[in-house]
């Protein structure tokens, strides 16, 4: 079953179990997607349905700082519950284990030896950790790596 027919189904799901939360950030994540298909003019697979839910996590992650600082702990905590319900779509996030061997590898092929080497380390681990790790984190773990 692909994702897109996954989102789809749980959205009729919620619909009949009158979960008007779960269902509003469905509808959310369906408009972005049917948005993102309509601006590029093609039919996402599950890689672009994973970054176009990466987006919207990272924009709550974004939102849920903002609020708190600003001292609007309802808000935040709606946005914290539509990153629960949007990290069901996700894959399984990757562990610091993994993510720095997948570091190591990029670096050796890549034959990087620098931090000005960074971007072409960033291409090689992208594709693999879409929607898998905060990628905030893991440009931070290349920088070190390149740095030592």
């Amino acid at each position: 079953m692909s994702l897109k027919t996954r989102i789809s189904d749980d959205m009729k799901t919620a619909m009949k179990a009158k979960d008007g939360a779960r269902l509003s950030t469905i509808r959310l994540l369906m408009a972005a997607i049917k948005q993102k298909e309509v601006d590029e003019r093609v039919e996402l697979d599950d890689v672009g349905i994973v970054a176009v839910i990466d987006k919207m996590q990272k924009q709550r992650r974004d939102s849920v700082t903002q609020y708190e600082s600003g001292g609007r702990q309802d808000l935040a905590d709606k946005e914290r519950s539509e990153m629960g319900v949007l990290t069901a779509y996700l894959p399984q996030p990757l562990t610091e284990q993994e993510i720095a061997a997948l570091i190591d590898a990029a670096v050796a092929e890549s034959g990087a030896t620098g931090v000005a080497d960074m971007g072409k380390v960033m291409a090689l681990v992208k594709p693999k950790m879409a929607g898998r790790a905060d990628m905030g984190k893991v440009s931070a773990a290349i920088k070190a790596r390149l740095a030592s």
